[in-house]
């Protein structure tokens, strides 16, 4: 072996300033920054609570899958349940909690529910299509009521309930009605009392004087207006109008006022008529328009050359909008349409004024609100992909979107909290929306 094999080994001094403790008796002097400390502290304390917050919520949760076809009728009541038809059988839930409420077996499916007065009023569907007679059902337990072999309809603002006969045109059963009519006790289907229709008629509910109840007008074909006392059948006031088209939109209530279009000497006109006493108010052009509209507390022209809402005490002009075709009303407000086209509104209108609150082109308005009554409206995005929900918030005149569905989602129907969706699976889907969860 060399000499180098036996040199001295090498020894490097590290000293104090690299670790190594001076001794046990004295500290360690730290080179760490006095601010570290409590910087560190508070890091660890938020990885801490974020390791430890609740996941956030879904915008949508399915609170209810069931199975419905795409004929079968439902119904969303102002009371917060949910009633689905099915093989002739209706079964109610609460959308509240999704907890089944009651189920009711009928031989016969039905095409359309309405409530009235506590009770389910069920139509019955024939291979022949749409037939008179009508069951009650009670919304609390599904327990039949009564039976009618007439069609039962409700008026705006009472319990009262009508049976009649509709007559049928190649549009469908409307309002005119003919043979009997009959006031029933919602609550056994016994008739008050009845009065009959020498040929054809148009019936519509219209107010009373202040603090009183709602009346009923019948026109007849014959041109003669009678008002009657819902109560007890006395008739009130009788009065000859115009000829006209008397149909499902004409005559119309708005405004507290009887409003009646029709021709006169020279074109189209407009008529206001008190609800109390059927005396003339006023007499208005109206050429160039198709229907009177209640537009809020205002009544609206609708035609060729665009939407007119004027005040129906009164018949003095309020607003124009010359690119409108049609409106609808939506709670305190109203939608525009360009066209009659009812699935591209042009936006969310305040009904005094005819300004635009929210716009909503390339929007789908649902029907029914949220909590706070505000219009929830979808969008594909992409299209044919999935469907965007949003909010049309009136105080911020902007839309907040909440979330998309999942696909395959559509034909959807809001409430306070919830939206009530069919599926292209053969379901009815209910969802649990959150809001403040945000787009998704």
């Amino acid at each position: 072996m060399g000499a180098e094999a036996f040199a001295e080994p090498v020894v490097i001094d590290l000293g104090t300033g690299h670790g190594a403790l001076e001794s046990y008796d004295r500290p360690l002097r730290s080179t760490v920054p006095r601010w570290f400390t409590p910087v560190l502290l508070a890091v660890l304390l938020l990885i801490s609570s974020a390791a430890s917050a609740a996941p956030a919520r879904p915008p949508f949760t399915a609170l209810l899958r069931i199975p419905l076809g795409p004929a079968d009728p439902y119904l969303i009541t102002a009371t917060g349940w949910l009633l689905t038809q099915t093989n002739g059988q209706i079964t109610a839930y609460d959308l509240g909690s999704g907890t089944l409420r009651w189920q009711a077996g009928r031989s016969t499916p039905v095409y359309r529910l309405r409530t009235g007065d506590g009770l389910v009023l069920m139509q019955p569907w024939t291979v022949a299509g749409a037939a008179d007679g009508t069951t009650a059902i009670s919304m609390a337990t599904g327990a039949r009521v009564w039976d009618n072999p007439r069609s039962v309809i409700t008026i705006a603002g009472s319990d009262t309930l009508l049976a009649v006969t509709g007559t049928r045109s190649l549009s469908g059963t409307n309002r005119r009605v003919q043979g009997l009519i009959e006031v029933l006790d919602p609550a056994n289907g016994v008739g008050r009392w009845q009065v009959r229709v020498p040929s054809t008629a148009v019936v519509l509910g219209v107010p009373g004087p202040s603090g009183s109840g709602p009346r009923m007008l019948m026109v007849r074909d014959d041109r003669t207006a009678r008002l009657f006392d819902l109560a007890d059948g006395r008739e009130l006031n009788v009065r000859e109008l115009p000829a006209a088209n008397y149909g499902p939109e004409n005559p119309v209530v708005a405004g507290g006022v009887v409003l009646l279009r029709h021709p006169g000497p020279s074109g189209m006109e407009v008529s206001a008529y008190d609800p109390v006493t059927l005396r003339e108010l006023w007499t208005k052009a109206a050429d160039g328009t198709f229907e009177v509209r209640p537009c809020g507390l205002l009544a609206c022209l609708l035609g060729q050359d665009g939407v007119h809402a004027f005040e129906p005490a009164t018949g003095d002009k309020r607003w124009d909008r010359p690119g409108w075709q049609t409106v609808t009303e939506r709670g305190p407000a109203l939608l525009a349409y360009p066209d009659t086209d009812i699935s591209r509104p042009v936006g969310l209108v305040d009904g005094a004024t005819g300004r635009v609150l929210v716009g909503l082109r390339g929007w789908l308005p649902l029907p029914g609100a949220n909590g706070a009554g505000d219009l929830l409206v979808t969008r594909e995005v992409p299209p044919g992909a999935r469907t965007m929900v949003a909010v049309a918030d009136r105080e911020s005149g902007r839309l907040r979107p909440i979330a998309q569905l999942p696909a395959a989602t559509g034909e959807c129907e809001a409430a306070p909290g919830r939206l009530v969706c069919r599926s292209m699976t053969g379901e009815l889907v209910v969802w649990a929306y959150d809001e403040a969860a945000g787009a998704g």
